[in-house]
């Protein structure tokens, strides 16, 4: 599932190639059934207008302007918005599109039809209707303490609890236990000071260095989870010797090394 540093590349891509374009109509594509999208009175809304801004919270990524409305976009597991230019062919599993003037088009290609296009007057409105937490990397240090310090749950878990801190899910998640050293199963509440603050330290550096390489899993460095995360490959920690596993935490798989993390 697209997290934080997916959903900021997502970000990236629509202020560079889809504001400053009058829109020509907004339209559902093939095969729309069990999945949430805008109504055609809703759609109307967007004819004409044209998007000037960009913002993402979490997961969440929004296209409008100033006086609205706005589209908020949620890519699900295998969301992912498209911009291209007519006549090359459209993505296929197009859900949503947006024509705009000239050549350009947008296109919301969803194959498992897990994510969610909606209209919107305002983002800030929304992410409060939606209760969701602070984004992972707005978030002031001692509400990530207190949280994560105070919760029985698993830290995965918790890390990954979107009404409480916005933006992490099954890959980072695993990715900011595996550099901090800890067993995603254990539980936040057992954590002293010293390892939160170094916990909230590393969820910061390893996401921002995410957004840094526009989410371009190749440029990471090799020592880390994600380029590696596969069973039974040798965990790639300097030193360590263990190999990479996983099991089931809260319902998700968590890969980690159970030599390093404890």
């Amino acid at each position: 599932m697209p997290e934080l540093p997916e959903n900021e590349a997502q970000r990236l891509t629509l202020e560079r190639e889809c504001l400053h374009r009058t829109i020509e109509a907004a339209e559902l594509g093939e095969n729309i059934t069990h999945i949430d999208l805008p109504g055609d009175n809703e759609l109307g809304r967007l004819k004409g207008r044209q998007f000037t801004e960009t913002r993402r919270h979490g997961k969440n990524i929004f296209l409008g302007s100033k006086s609205g409305p706005w589209i908020t976009v949620h890519l699900g597991m295998s969301g992912w918005l498209i911009p291209y230019d007519a006549p090359e062919p459209e993505p296929d599993h197009t859900k949503f599109r947006i024509v705009f003037e000239g050549d350009r088009r947008l296109a919301f290609r969803c194959p498992r039809k897990l994510g969610h296009v909606k209209i919107v007057d305002d983002p800030d409105a929304y992410i409060s209707a939606q209760d969701l937490g602070p984004g992972a990397l707005a978030m002031d240090r001692d509400v990530f303490t207190d949280f994560i310090g105070g919760s029985k749950a698993a830290i995965k878990s918790a890390l990954m609890d979107q009404n409480r801190i916005a933006g992490i899910g099954n890959l980072w998640s695993d990715e900011i236990l595996f550099q901090t050293g800890r067993d995603p199963a254990s539980r936040g509440s057992d954590l002293d000071d010293q390892t939160l603050d170094t916990l909230f330290d590393t969820m910061r550096a390893a996401l921002s260095k995410g957004v840094d390489v526009e989410a371009d899993y190749s440029r990471l460095p090799d020592d880390w989870l994600i380029p590696n995360r596969k069973d039974g490959e040798p965990c790639p920690r300097t030193g360590c010797g263990g190999s990479l596993t996983h099991h089931k935490v809260g319902g998700r798989t968590a890969y980690y090394c159970p030599v390093h993390q404890s």
